[in-house]
């Protein structure tokens, strides 16, 4: 109804309007050379209004025909659009069912309607590495890397060809740029923190790691630290992180023997033993000791500090055997025994003490026993279980920092683990220095 009603109006407002024109008075005339031309005055305002409408279609018309190839090329644009994105799409159902071939073909197809954006290059690159293409992926890889939004793309594929190939330098390079492209990416400093441990740069990778391994990297960093005051630091954070790591409490004491701070060195390597007895820390103890009298007073000075332990009884009497006191080598190596340690090295105690007894036939009986007895203590990775002839920082069988331990290991270990620290050489002879 209101629409009628406002037709209604309309026409009534153009008839009104129609019916005013038609009563003006008056006239037009226009003279084109010889040529007048008169009408009224209401013809002559629907002429004009009638040349107004054909000037206004002309100019549409002009301006709709300048604007078809434009509309062409975005007609075009969106096909391809549409069609590179199908590409992209099966680009990576290929990538993601292994299909090398068919990858390399979307992806082609993928540039030629798209260009050479981002996705497709990244795409590209990717279907040439699973194809084995290792060069065109790298030169893939440099495009992305060439461009500013694009650099850590790039950097990033060219640093995982790096790895692959095991070449360690220069992926430690790319990784220093792909830092500078991108500070604090999480997925980099990951693989900062491996190419810190392949490489051996201690330092990087103490900084990049956590507090599990704290104590393990920082023994390395101290290793390798060719400044001592840092070296010094370095070395005592690692006896912070872990007292009990018997090559910490070592790195720490040998520093300070360095600085000449022998008392300090001391007390650190005492106090290791008090926490966790190891050979290698008595050692370290009397490392500047040549006297065999003096090594046994340095030894029971060092045993006292946690003389029920029975690596305390074992130094004892392998430095009482050293200095001729069979008699309290073999009080101290019967105190182990009795107490239910059945190792190997007991037996070679044993043996040597009644070597120096001249009791062969008792020697003998305790090599036989060597045979079948436990395992001696050994580092063992305890991330994989590999066994290390001496401690490292990272496992080398598993690449695991911080997981290689002092083990009490038990008659059921591997024989590939027990060869490692077997004390009875092929030819019969004793390795009896190890034992402290």
């Amino acid at each position: 109804m209101r629409a009628v009603f406002g037709l209604t109006i309309l026409a009534a407002a153009l008839i009104a309007l129609a019916w005013w024109v038609a009563g003006l008075p008056g006239s037009v005339s226009a003279t084109i050379g010889d040529t007048t031309i008169g009408t009224s005055t209401p013809v002559a305002l629907v002429l004009l209004t009638l040349l107004f409408l054909a000037i206004y279609i002309a100019i549409r018309l002009l301006v709709g025909l300048t604007r078809v190839p434009r509309g062409v090329r975005r007609s075009q644009a969106r096909r391809n659009r549409k069609r590179g994105d199908t590409a992209v799409t099966r680009a990576l159902v290929a990538l993601a069912a292994s299909d090398p071939s068919a990858a390399q073909r979307e992806a082609g197809r993928s540039r030629r309607l798209l260009g050479d954006t981002p996705l497709t290059l990244l795409l590209t690159a990717q279907a040439y590495r699973q194809a084995g293409r290792e060069d065109d992926a790298a030169a893939t890889f440099r495009e992305l890397a060439n461009g500013k939004e694009t650099a850590f793309l790039g950097l990033r594929g060219l640093l995982r060809q790096a790895t692959a190939r095991e070449d360690w330098s220069t992926a430690a390079e790319l990784a220093r740029q792909a830092e500078a492209v991108r500070p604090g990416a999480q997925w980099l400093q990951e693989e900062r923190r491996v190419l810190a441990l392949r490489t051996g740069q201690w330092a990087d990778a103490l900084r990049l790691s956590g507090p599990d391994t704290r104590a393990a990297l920082a023994v390395a960093a101290a290793g390798t630290e060719p400044d001592r005051a840092a070296a010094l630091r370095l070395a005592k954070q690692a006896w912070t992180a872990d007292p009990s790591l018997a090559p910490a409490a070592i790195a720490y004491a040998s520093r300070l023997r360095a600085a000449k701070k022998e008392s300090a060195a001391n007390d650190v390597l005492r106090r290791s033993w008090a926490t966790q007895p190891h050979p290698d820390v008595a050692t370290e103890y009397m490392s500047d000791l040549s006297d065999k009298q003096a090594r046994l007073k340095a030894a029971t000075g060092l045993a006292q500090q946690n003389i029920a332990h029975p690596e305390s009884q074992l130094l004892l009497a392998k430095a009482a055997l050293d200095a001729g006191m069979t008699k309290d080598a073999l009080r101290y190596i019967e105190a182990v025994r009795d107490a239910g340690l059945n190792q190997r090295r007991v037996w070679v105690l044993l043996a040597d003490i009644a070597d120096h007894e001249g009791h062969a036939n008792e020697a003998q009986d305790a090599l036989r026993h060597v045979a079948t007895a436990d395992p001696d203590p050994f580092w063992r990775c305890a991330a994989c279980g590999t066994g290390h002839g001496s401690w490292k920082p990272v496992c080398e069988a598993c690449n695991t920092p911080g997981k290689i331990a002092w083990v009490q290991p038990s008659q059921g270990v591997g024989i590939r683990q027990i060869a490692l620290l077997e004390h009875v050489n092929d030819d019969g002879g004793r390795d009896v220095g190890s034992l402290t």
